[in-house]
């Protein structure tokens, strides 16, 4: 039998996550997902091959806000 195609709301709900997560996710993490057309579809077993390799939970450099540098600063 072929897998079905799940959207954005399913998967979010396959891992137990908000959908704001999952679009973070495919545009920071690069998770394995296919555009159609406007509409964002996923492998289920794609998806847990990918969480199992553990790139949902690598940090993706990103820049900090100023104030959060600021504190950071003074805390050290």
């Amino acid at each position: 039998m072929q897998e079905r195609w799940l959207s954005v709301e399913e998967i979010a709900a396959h891992l137990g996550v908000n959908r704001d997560t999952i679009y973070k996710w495919i545009t920071r993490k690069k998770m394995p997902a296919h555009k159609l057309g406007r509409l964002w579809k996923f492998l289920a077993s794609e998806v847990d091959q990918w969480v199992k390799g553990g790139h949902a939970a690598e940090d993706v450099p990103t820049t900090a806000p100023a104030a959060a540098t600021k504190r950071k600063m003074r805390h050290h």
